[in-house]
């Protein structure tokens, strides 16, 4: 059985996207069958695997209305073993659509439970607000990654979030963990970056992952092709850093071990 994995964040700007997507495509890489669910509105996830918003047939908002099948929804991406079940604008208007659904809450958990046996890896792509799409995620999800932006502001709003989540564990999904901080748009160089690093290290200990992703001009690059960084420049340091991103949740859960040589920590 399959490990579905969220990626929230209310704040904006912090990597979400980005790291859904190339995560996902590393993992892929390393011969783990993933599907992306792009359970934003803005469907970043959905053209940055190089599909075109604007002729998607059906996406997760006939799922979450409309109990269509996911497996009928599914799309194959340039990657092979990386699948997608797509978003659209649409999505804004699913959450009234959904406030007189009886166990509202659970839609999408019942839709990724139909095809959670076909994958190693489900990676929800979350919206930047804690609406019911974003808590329907975390219902779906047995864990979920936070990225955090190294900036000044980087703590604010975690408290909001995490105490959403404390309130999904104790009412809707008593099996949600974290799987782990991200630090995203580090910048050795900065002493903010480290700072931003030290600190969140010291809140979150163990819970913060040991890879972090650099700031990259292809990372930042890559979406404007539809594609992964990996199929953009495999040599360039957001790709690596997705990759040893990659490793290290393979190691976390105790699908590979690594040498201490295998380990590379970005900065």
């Amino acid at each position: 059985m399959g490990k579905i994995i969220a990626l929230a964040n209310q704040k904006g700007g912090v990597g979400k996207t980005t790291t859904t997507i190339n995560l996902a495509a590393s993992l892929a890489v390393l011969e783990q069958k993933v599907l992306v669910v792009d359970a934003d509105p803005q469907a970043n996830a959905t053209s940055g695997l190089g599909f075109d918003v604007k002729t998607v047939q059906s996406s997760i908002y006939e799922c979450i209305v409309d109990d269509m099948d996911p497996k009928k929804i599914i799309l194959k991406s340039d990657i092979e073993r990386l699948d997608l079940i797509p978003s659209h604008i649409d999505l804004v208007g699913a959450e009234i659509e959904m406030l007189n659904l009886p166990n509202r809450e659970k839609v999408l958990k019942h839709a990724m439970h139909k095809i959670k046996d076909d994958y190693d890896f489900i990676f929800i792509d979350c919206s930047p607000s804690l609406g019911l799409i974003t808590v329907n995620a975390l219902t779906a999800a047995d864990s979920v990654i936070i990225p955090v932006q190294c900036e000044y502001f980087a703590l604010e709003g975690l408290g909001k979030l995490l105490n959403t989540i404390k309130i999904i564990q104790n009412r809707l999904n008593p099996e949600l963990e974290i799987e782990g901080f991200l630090l995203t748009m580090f910048d050795s160089r900065l002493n903010l970056s480290n700072q931003v690093y030290e600190e969140v290290k010291k809140h979150f200990q163990e819970m913060v992952f040991e890879t972090v992703i650099q700031r990259n001009i292809k990372l930042s690059e890559a979406p404007s092709y539809g594609k992964p960084v990996i199929l953009y420049d495999a040599s360039s340091k957001g790709a690596i850093n997705h990759m040893n991103l990659a490793r290290e949740i393979l190691q976390r859960n105790s699908l590979t071990k690594l040498t201490s040589e295998e380990k590379v920590i970005n900065f």
